[in-house]
């Protein structure tokens, strides 16, 4: 019998004074837990764990007994694993990555240990995204010189799932504020400051005073200046009303009613392999503006993540019509995630 086991590591910024055991919700944990609670529903076994570090492994899989092992992300150092199969010789163990090739650019280590992985035996690399399939698919095929069918079999999909729970608000377009939020760990690639900028000319253009909506306590990838020209863009422009708000991470059913408090969502990434926050907006039917690197995302919505005017119209046609935006995107996201739940099953219940 298949039986599944997710493992993540505990953040160093996880409080477990405010929040739970497992600690902070975050997009990497909310997605394994999704995914989790999927197979369990298909009638498939599956558990998920949080640990320390690489030295709880061996603890949680002698305790869970699975058939397959999913590690979530790039934590477990390669070398771990030549002592771990030897433990556990008939797991197979799955490394699971959940980002883009031009994001893992910013990880010092990812070549290096997705290279190293491939050539252990019962190690299989898992992408969430097809770019990145394709790409670990070629590279793995190169450094171990074996057949394209073998990269294959090393190499698979599995794609992020999201719990079919949807509901519609009204916009108020009455209100003498406007807000708008750019949720997320604040690092380069998700262009927090153009979309900012947008924003303020968006909330300018309708006659609003704009709240801009962020995350504080995760700065990722040099991430610092962005946080400061961010301050800086509002505390110019203190004289027009304009405010920048900053919001605590928070357990996702406090962070859903966040989302659901909002006007419009911006995630118009440079990067992105499914993106979590801006599903979540859907999910609570506020419009999302996004960029083409969200898989599921309507492109009469989507922007171009270097024009500020295309936000901005993008934004405009939103706010207009705002039932459209989130019609369409709570469609794309079920086909999406139908999908999903056919690859899933395909892999651990065919």
């Amino acid at each position: 019998m298949t039986k599944v086991l997710f493992i993540l590591k505990r953040r160093e910024d996880y409080n477990a004074v405010v929040h739970s055991h497992v600690g902070l919700s975050t997009g990497l944990y909310n997605s394994a837990s999704f995914v989790n609670q999927m197979l369990r529903d298909s009638g498939i076994h599956s558990d998920l764990c949080v640990v320390t570090d690489n030295n709880d492994i061996d603890r949680v899989v002698t305790e869970h007994r699975p058939t397959h092992v999913i590690i979530e992300a790039l934590w477990c150092v390669p070398s771990k694993f030549a002592v771990l199969q030897q433990l556990h010789p008939h797991v197979i163990w799955i490394i699971r990555l959940h980002s883009e090739m031009p994001f893992m650019a910013t990880e010092g280590i990812a070549m290096d240990w997705i290279c190293e992985y491939s050539g252990f035996r019962n190690l299989i690399i898992a992408c969430n995204a097809p770019r990145m399939l394709r790409e670990t698919r070629d590279l793995v095929r190169l450094r171990n010189q074996c057949t394209v069918a073998e990269a294959q079999r090393r190499v698979i999909y599995l794609p992020n799932y999201y719990p079919q729970h949807y509901v519609y608000k009204k916009l108020d377009s009455h209100k003498h504020s406007l807000d708008v939020c750019c949720f997320g760990a604040v690092r380069p690639l998700k262009n927090h400051l153009l979309q900012a900028v947008a924003a303020v000319q968006m909330a300018e253009r309708w006659g609003k005073k704009l709240r801009f909506h962020v995350n504080s306590g995760r700065v990722e990838g040099r991430g610092e200046p962005i946080v400061h020209n961010l301050r800086s863009v509002f505390e110019q422009l203190w004289d027009r009303g304009h405010e920048m708000i900053s919001h605590e991470w928070t357990p996702r059913e406090q962070f859903l009613e966040l989302c659901a408090s909002m006007d419009l969502g911006l995630q118009v990434s440079f990067s992105e392999t499914f993106n979590i926050v801006g599903a979540d907006l859907i999910s609570q039917g506020v419009p999302l503006i996004g960029s083409a690197e969200i898989p599921w995302a309507v492109g009469l919505f989507t922007a171009d993540p270097t024009n500020s005017r295309d936000i901005i119209r993008k934004m405009s046609l939103s706010y207009e019509l705002p039932w459209l935006n989130v019609r369409w995107h709570q469609q794309r996201l079920k086909t999406y995630t139908s999908d999903t739940r056919i690859v899933w099953d395909e892999y651990f219940a065919g």
